[in-house]
C-alpha cells in the first residue's frame, strides 16, 4: 500500500482534473423591483400564462413579455427560450423567458429538460452572471429544495468544457449564479443549492476523468486522483492495494486481467466516516477499467476508442464521494475501485484459462472480453471485510444492456427488494432513471462449466442478466445491488462525452439515507 506522500509528481493535466469549477453560486431574496442582474431568467407556460416572477418583470416592462406573446415570438412550449437584450429597466439587463409547456402539466423530466435548454442559452449568450427566478414554477411534487437543485445541477452539467487535453478558444463567459427566491422559501432554497452544487462538483470531477484518455487516465493516475481527493477532506482517508497485496488476499480473478498490461493493476480503498465508528458502512463498488481493448478475445476496432470510459463505474465513485463529502452526510461510506486495463499479450488471459477467485470459486475464462465481472467478483468478496450495511457496485459492464434498455434506464439487479426500491425512488427523485432486471436461478445454468465452478458468460441470451447473475454468487454475505451503466454512463457520435451518471441517482440514495 501507498499514501499520499509516496505519490508521484503530477503535471499540469493532473491539476486540471482537480479544478473545481469557478462558478460563484448564492441565493438573493431581494424583489425584483430591486435586484440588479445582468441575466434574469422567468418562467412562462403555453397560452401566454406568466409566472408570478415573469408577471412582475412584465409590470415592470410596460408589458413588454406579453407584448411578444402575442407577437408570436414565444409560446411557452417545454424548452422553449427567448432572450431578450434590452429591457427598459436600468436593474435588469437581459431576460431569458422559459417554456415549461401547458400549465399544471409539467414534469420534472419536462422542467430538466427546459433547464438544459436554458443552459444552452446561458452558455452561447456570453452572459457573466444570471439569476433563475424559476422556484415559483407550478410543478407537482417539487418544492424549492428539489427545483433550487436542479436548476444548479443542469445548469452545471450543461457548461461543462472538456479541456485537459485541447486548446479551447470558446470557453464559458458564466461566472454566477444565483437563485432568487421568497423569504418563506429561502431555508429550503439553500438546502437545494448546497446540493446542486454538490453533486455539481461530483459529476463534474467523474466527466474529467471518464473524458481523458487511457494513455493518461491510467490505474495509477485513477489511484492518484482518490489520493488527492482523500486529500481534501479530513473525514476521507485512501488506501491504495497493490498488486503484490491483491495477490496474498488471492485475488487470481481480479490479477487475471492484468496480465494483459504493462500498467500495475490497483484496488483503490477510500473511507469516509461521517458517522459513529459502530454505524455500518454503505460500500459502492464502481468499475475501473481505465481501457478495455477485449484482451485475446479482442473487440472489433471501430468504436474502440470508447472503451477508454469503460472506468466510468470507478470515476463515479470518485464523483459520489465529493459530494457527499461536500454535503458531510451523517453516513459511513466506503469506496472501492478495482482498476487495471484489459489488453491482448504473451501473457494474457486465454480464452479456456481457469483462474481461482478470491472467493475460493474457480471461474472458466470463455471470453477475455467479459473482464469487468472478473475484477469485480473479487472487489465483492474483498467489500465483505467491512461489514457492509449494503453494497452497490456500478459498472458499464456489457453492452447486452444497451441492447435490452437502450441508453434511457440504467439497469438495476439486487437481492434484496427494500434496496432495489430505495434506488428505485432515488432515481425519480434524481431523474436518473433505473429499471429493475430479474436475476432469477434458472439463468444461472448458462453459467455452468465442465471444468470450473462458473464460466464468465452465459452466451448470447440474456447477457446482462447472466453477468449479474455471475456477480450475484459473491454477494451472498450481504444486501447487494448491481447498476449496469453501460448505455449511460456515456454519450456516443457527434455528442462523445461522459454524463456523469449514475452520480446524481446514488447522491440521493446518500442522501435519502442520511435523512431518513
Amino acid at each position: 500500500m501507498y499514501n499520499l506522500g509516496d505519490c508521484p509528481a503530477r503535471d499540469a493535466l493532473y491539476f486540471t482534473t482537480h479544478t473545481d469549477t469557478a462558478m460563484d453560486y448564492s441565493i438573493e431574496s431581494l424583489s425584483l423591483d430591486k435586484l440588479q442582474s445582468d441575466c434574469l431568467l422567468v418562467g412562462i407556460y403555453e397560452n401566454q400564462q406568466l409566472s408570478p416572477a415573469a408577471t412582475a418583470i412584465d409590470g415592470l416592462c410596460d408589458g413588454l413579455i406579453s407584448k411578444l406573446i402575442a407577437r408570436g415570438d414565444i409560446k411557452g412550449k417545454t424548452a422553449e427560450t427567448l432572450l431578450i437584450n434590452n429591457l427598459p429597466i436600468d436593474n435588469i439587463q437581459r431576460l431569458i423567458v422559459v417554456g415549461f409547456g401547458e400549465h399544471g402539466k409539467l414534469t420534472r423530466k419536462q422542467f430538466r429538460k427546459a433547464m438544459a435548454a436554458t443552459g444552452k442559452v446561458l452558455k452561447d449568450s456570453k452572459v457573466k452572471s444570471a439569476t433563475a427566478a424559476l422556484l415559483d414554477i407550478d410543478l407537482a411534487h417539487a418544492d424549492a429544495q428539489w427545483l433550487a437543485r436542479q436548476i444548479v445541477e443542469v445548469v452545471g452539467d450543461g457548461l461543462y468544457q472538456y479541456t485537459s487535453t485541447k486548446q479551447c478558444d470558446d470557453t464559458v463567459a458564466l461566472q454566477a449564479l444565483s437563485i432568487h427566491c421568497t423569504e418563506a422559501n429561502k431555508a429550503l432554497a439553500e438546502a437545494g443549492l448546497q446540493q446542486g452544487i454538490a453533486i455539481a462538483h461530483g459529476m463534474a470531477l467523474t466527466k474529467q476523468l471518464a473524458d481523458l484518455p487511457g494513455n493518461i487516465c491510467t490505474p495509477t493516475y485513477l489511484a492518484e486522483q482518490a489520493l488527492v481527493l482523500a486529500g481534501q477532506h479530513e473525514n476521507l482517508s485512501c488506501d491504495i492495494l497493490e498488486e503484490s497485496d491483491m495477490a496474498a488476499l488471492g485475488m487470481g480473478s481480479f490479477l487475471s486481467v492484468s496480465r494483459g498490461s504493462r500498467q500495475p493493476a490497483k484496488l483503490i480503498c477510500l473511507e469516509y466516516k461521517g458517522s459513529d465508528a459502530d454505524s455500518k458502512p454503505i460500500v459502492i463498488v464502481g468499475k475501473g477499467l481505465t481501457f478495455d481493448a477485449g484482451g485475446i478475445s479482442l473487440k472489433p476496432g471501430a468504436g474502440m476508442d470508447e472503451m477508454k470510459y469503460d472506468m466510468c463505474g470507478g470515476a463515479s465513485v470518485l464523483g459520489i464521494l465529493r459530494a457527499a463529502t461536500m454535503l458531510n452526510l451523517k453516513l459511513n461510506i466506503v469506496g472501492l475501485i478495482p482498476s487495471s486495463e484489459n489488453l491482448p499479450d504473451g501473457d494474457a488471459n486465454k480464452p479456456g484459462d481457469i483462474v481461482t477467485s478470491m472467493a475460493g470459486k474457480t471461474i472458466e475464462i470463455l471470453n477475455t472480453d467479459a473482464e469487468g465481472r472478473l475484477i469485480l467478483c473479487d472487489t465483492l468478496t474483498y467489500a465483505a471485510k467491512y461489514n457492509p450495511d449494503v453494497v452497490i457496485d456500478m459498472a458499464t459492464l456489457t453492452g447486452a444492456c444497451i441492447v435490452a434498455l437502450g441508453r434511457v434506464p440504467s439497469g438495476l439487479f439486487g437481492n434484496d427488494d427494500k434496496l432495489c426500491n430505495d434506488l428505485l425512488n432515488a432515481s425519480e427523485t434524481a431523474c436518473d432513471l433505473l429499471w429493475r432486471m430479474p436475476i432469477w436461478d434458472e439463468y444461472a445454468e448458462q453459467l455452468k462449466s465442465n471444468f470450473a465452478d462458473l464460466a464468465n458468460i452465459g452466451g448470447p441470451d440474456g447477457g446482462s442478466i447472466t453477468a449479474a447473475v455471475f456477480l450475484s454468487k459473491f454477494t451472498e454475505k450481504y444486501r447487494w445491488a448491481h447498476l449496469d451503466i453501460a448505455g449511460t454512463a456515456w454519450r456516443t457520435g457527434a455528442n462523445k462525452g461522459a454524463t456523469g451518471r449514475p452520480v446524481a441517482l446514488l447522491s440521493q440514495y446518500l442522501i435519502d439515507r442520511a435523512t431518513a
